[in-house]
């Protein structure tokens, strides 16, 4: 998932037939990675065509190009949670039983953990309700805090006070039962909230959605528009209240490795949870599954943070030390199992991946508009391979019988042919096609890239005006 080796904690995955580069996500049995990553769902027992497409991360090359061919399946990291426990191509991911989910996927280039929740509520209130009958010890009280302390304008207290009440603990409930929790944030004075798409994906059809504020108070809501391959989604309040207060939104393009960061999220159930740590990478290369709900995936340039990030984080804002938003929590590497069927405790190693804001505010855009996503393509089908690190090579034939170059597209009247490498988009190395995928999308469609490639061991450049494909399906 990045130009760098993530480590051995899992073994190397056999190549992935070609996939379009302009294909929105990829078999849920696919999530690539050069580190194991997975979206935080996990399960609780009971309880409730575009112009010129061709290549963009999501876009098929052609009508008959979608969905590609199930890449090789990825384990699962997240306990409960979706994805497979085997890497072997006759893996066939089980039927998920009813019960509650925390809002989670398995990712790839790094193969990463989504992260909704659920079950945490009930043992924190047990513990807390032990500790307060508990009245044998004796303590002893610090003097009183005074009642006008004032906290500092950049302190994590006041950025946390102010911030809370624009932040929501998201319950999704399908119309089989099955249900999970996740987060999300105030995008708008008119009731959006903007989330990930694999929070709410279950109840997308048919289902209920309810958000809950920091302050108690409920609010049925329903999806105005999901985008599976940038695994964002925007709901809207049925009766909004009239005091709602959006969170800014920063500009993630301006972040810099070592910033501070706070998560707002629910994990394992815990609403109104915070954390902080910094910015530990930028353009993370991060695919991700969502373990079965759609069999697609979801391909992000990431910001990675070692704040802690848990199941039920995914949607929830990450800040800055402003308090200005900067991306959407998704996605985290959980620790190893150590095994290839054995099963991993998802939780937080401090490795955590967030969606920039930058991309999610023009996705939350688009779907606010029209209901559906956008996504720029090249007009190329590339190969899914993850460690080589050679680049993306365009692959010789296409998906599902298309061209692997589409005629007239992008990459085609730029001079892109199969077999070539692309090593480069722009100044971001491009060391796989999951990675070009998901540095193509945080473009827009008319956007012009510097693409440079190798063909016969000679190193060649070209611009490459992006073409664009509407939908998922």
């Amino acid at each position: 998932m990045s130009t760098e080796n993530e480590g051995n904690a899992v073994p190397q995955a056999p190549s992935a037939p070609p996939v379009p580069v302009d294909a929105p996500a990829v078999s849920a049995d696919s999530a690539h990675s050069n580190a194991s990553v997975t979206r935080e769902h996990a399960t609780v027992p009971g309880g409730d065509a575009g112009t010129g497409a061709g290549a963009g991360p999501g876009a098929a090359a052609g009508a008959g190009a979608w969905p590609p061919p199930s890449p090789p399946a990825v384990p699962s990291y997240a306990s409960g949670g979706g994805g497979g426990s085997g890497w072997g191509a006759s893996y066939q991911p089980q039927e998920p039983k009813p019960g509650r989910r925390r809002g989670g996927l398995v990712a790839g280039v790094l193969a990463a953990a989504l992260i909704a929740g659920g079950v945490g509520g009930g043992v924190g209130y047990w513990a807390a309700e032990q500790n307060d009958n508990d009245t044998g010890s004796t303590t002893v009280s610090a003097a009183d805090t005074p009642a006008d302390l004032k906290r500092e304008p950049g302190s994590v207290a006041k950025i946390a006070n102010d911030a809370l009440p624009s932040v929501v603990t998201i319950e999704a409930q399908s119309g089989s039962g099955e249900g999970g929790t996740g987060t999300g944030f105030v995008y708008d004075k008119q009731g959006h909230i903007l989330t990930n798409n694999h929070v709410v994906a279950s109840a997308a059809e048919g289902g209920k959605l309810q958000a809950t504020f920091s302050n108690g108070k409920k609010y049925a809501a329903e999806v105005v528009g999901r985008a599976e391959g940038y695994d964002v989604a925007v709901l809207k309040l049925k009766s909004p209240p009239a005091d709602l207060k959006p969170l800014a939104l920063g500009n993630s393009d301006r972040v810099a490795v070592g910033d501070s960061t706070i998560a707002i999220g629910a994990p394992f159930g815990l609403s109104n949870t915070v954390t902080t740590g910094i910015i530990s990478a930028k353009n993370r290369p991060v695919t991700s599954s969502d373990g079965g709900q759609s069999g697609k995936s979801s391909y992000m340039s990431a910001l990675q943070t070692d704040a802690s990030i848990n199941p039920g984080n995914s949607g929830g804002p990450l800040l800055d030390g402003r308090g200005a938003v900067i991306g959407i929590n998704s996605a985290i590497k959980p620790a190893d199992s150590g095994g290839l069927g054995g099963s991993g405790q998802s939780g937080s190693i401090g490795l955590g991946f967030a969606i920039p804001v930058n991309q999610a505010k023009n996705v939350a855009q688009q779907l606010i508009k029209t209901g559906q996503p956008v996504y720029p393509v090249i007009g190329a089908s590339v190969a899914l391979q993850q460690d080589s690190g050679d680049g993306a090579t365009i692959s010789e034939e296409g998906v599902g019988g298309s061209k692997p170059v589409t005629p007239n597209g992008p990459a085609d009247k730029a001079g892109l042919k199969p077999g070539d490498v692309i090593t480069k988009l722009d100044d971001m190395v491009i060391d796989s096609g999951p990675t070009l995928i998901g540095q193509i999308w945080t473009h827009k469609p008319g956007d012009t890239v510097k693409i440079t490639y190798e063909r016969d061991g000679k190193e060649r450049t070209v611009d490459v005006t992006l073409g664009q494909r509407k939908g998922d399906s």
